[in-house]
């Protein structure tokens, strides 16, 4: 399976930068900064061992083309703020000479996830910013045709964070994968397709708007 290139992703408020193991200390101190209670749904690591393990993890699964991680940058401050990536990383087999294929190296669709802040940089414009960079480096430069979201079912307040960025819900798939807490997960399935992409670009420049 092709791997990702690192890539950096640069806003007004907030940089994605590729996730490498410098990025540990200042990933602890984010995730370790105030209250967790937004974590339930959400494995954030809690040191600086579980912080390593972390990031261990997703450059492993990065060097297997199956993820694309990133360190969450506030730009004012100039701190790591928390952590996202393109995971589920699919390339398609298409028929011989289909207009549709763009590169065996670029990827059809992608899901975006894997996100967590500091409590601090949560209910800014951190992170419809970062949603906007990941969605229009992978719509407008890989051009894949699907960007899905996913969560826990019972994660209330995710659900209505990926409904605001204007996703649909395709439905909830039952006893899906084991949960953050040890029990099995539903999961409820969100995307974006390409025909949406305008529109859902539109929404997401009017909030970030001044």
């Amino acid at each position: 399976m092709p791997v990702l290139a690192p890539i950096t992703l640069t806003g007004k408020h907030v940089r994605l930068e590729p996730l490498i193991l410098a990025h540990v200390p200042a990933l602890a101190a984010a995730a370790t900064s105030g209250s967790r209670e937004t974590y339930a749904f959400t494995w954030v690591p809690g040191g600086e061992d579980s912080a390593k393990t972390y990031v261990d993890e997703a450059l492993a699964l990065h060097a297997q083309g199956r993820v694309l991680p990133f360190a969450t940058v506030d730009v004012a401050s100039g701190r790591v703020v928390g952590s996202t990536r393109y995971l589920n990383v699919e390339f398609w087999s298409w028929p011989k000479d289909s207009p549709l294929q763009r590169g065996a190296d670029v990827p059809d669709v992608v899901e975006i996830g894997a996100t967590w802040l500091a409590p601090a940089a949560q209910r800014t414009p951190i992170n419809t910013e970062a949603k906007l960079l990941m969605l229009t480096h992978a719509f407008a430069v890989w051009r894949v045709h699907r960007v899905s979201l996913l969560t826990d079912a019972r994660n209330m307040r995710s659900r209505n964070a990926i409904l605001r960025l204007g996703a649909q819900l395709d439905g909830v798939v039952r006893a899906a994968r084991v949960a953050v807490d040890g029990g099995i997960r539903d999961t409820a399935v969100f995307s974006i397709v390409e025909s949406e992409w305008p529109a859902v670009k539109a929404g997401l420049q009017a909030k970030l708007a001044p």
